[in-house]
């Protein structure tokens, strides 16, 4: 959908003729479940949850920062996995964001560190990543992932994978499979 129709499929007003294509039907129905979604009451973390984001690039880590600051969440960075271990010692982050391409350590590798500590290995982490292969997903969760996140993401997005792990106190926590 081009930003012009979106923008004007929120403020109602109807698109020029050359805009409209066959694919109208199917942008309608991204507008209707996009504005539906803006309907529905969102469940924050607390104000003040201490948040790690592990990631290289300045532009992801300042969106991130930007996403979580404006529900007023503690935020902690770090550029390198090396680094991001750390800071979970040292901070004791209630989440973490992890993108697995790093320098030096990756991120699966830093994934396994952490779970592998009983200090913070209760600690939920979302990898995030932008490659679109399943088997990263799928490595990601196997080793102790709690949620996987594809680049690029949505406010939306982030949102929605934080409120999954929250508990009763708005806490984020792992959720463990018994079997």
């Amino acid at each position: 959908m081009s930003l012009l129709r979106h923008f004007r499929s929120i403020v109602g007003k109807p698109a020029d003729d050359k805009d409209a294509s066959d694919t109208g039907a199917q942008e309608g129905k991204t507008a209707a479940a996009w504005s539906d979604r803006r309907k529905q009451k969102r469940t924050n973390a607390r104000e003040g949850t201490r948040v790690l984001i592990i990631d290289d690039s300045p532009t992801i880590v300042a969106a991130l920062r930007k996403i979580l600051r404006s529900a007023k969440y503690e935020v902690l960075e770090a550029g390198d996995a090396e680094t991001g271990l750390e800071l979970c010692e040292s901070q004791q982050p209630e989440l973490i964001f992890l993108d697995i391409v790093l320098p030096g350590m990756n991120g699966f590798a830093a994934l396994r560190t952490i779970r592998r500590k009983a200090s913070v290995a209760s600690i939920p982490v979302i990898m995030i990543s932008g490659n679109e292969q399943a088997t990263e997903q799928f490595y990601a969760n196997r080793i102790g992932a709690d949620d996987f996140m594809k680049k690029p993401f949505s406010r939306y997005e982030v949102f929605a994978r934080i409120e999954r792990l929250l508990d009763a106190e708005r806490i984020p926590r792992r959720h463990l499979s018994s079997g």
